[in-house]
C-alpha cells in the first residue's frame, strides 16, 4: 500500500487514503507520485492530494489527520500539542522548551509549568 494525504485549507491534512501499489505504476512498471495523484482525482473527485511515506523517508514525517503541509520543506508537520512547545525547523518536530530529562526515568510535559514531571507508580 501506498498512503496519500488530501491537503485542505490552509494546508492542513484533511484525509489519508491508502492506494495499492499498482495503481502508481507506469508502463516501466516505476512507481510514480503523479499516477496515484490521478488515480484519487479519478476514484474520489478532484483535490490536493500528496503522497506520504510512514518511514517518514520523505516529507519528513507521515501524515495525519489535522497536520499541516509545509510546501516550502515539502514536508508535513504533527499537530502542535501544547502551545509552549516551538517547531524546530530543520526536523519539523514540535519541541519543548526544556530538554527531557536524560536520567532513565519517565515523564510527562505539565504545560502549565512548563515543565516535565515524573510518573510514579
Amino acid at each position: 500500500m501506498r498512503y496519500f494525504a488530501k491537503i485542505g485549507l490552509n494546508n492542513k491534512v484533511v484525509a489519508v487514503f491508502n492506494v495499492h501499489e499498482n495503481e502508481l505504476k507506469d508502463s516501466n512498471n516505476v512507481e510514480q507520485e503523479s499516477l496515484g495523484i490521478q488515480f484519487l482525482n479519478q476514484t474520489l473527485g478532484n483535490g490536493n492530494y500528496l503522497q506520504c511515506w510512514k518511514d517518514h523517508s520523505k516529507r519528513k514525517h507521515m501524515a495525519g489527520v489535522g497536520s499541516t503541509y509545509d510546501e516550502d520543506k515539502d514536508a508535513f508537520i504533527p499537530i502542535q500539542n501544547y502551545p509552549s512547545w516551538t517547531l524546530n525547523e530543520d526536523t519539523c518536530i514540535w519541541e519543548a522548551p526544556v530538554a527531557y530529562p536524560d536520567d532513565g526515568k519517565f515523564y510527562n510535559w505539565n504545560e502549565e509549568t512548563t515543565s516535565w514531571e515524573e510518573l510514579t507508580s
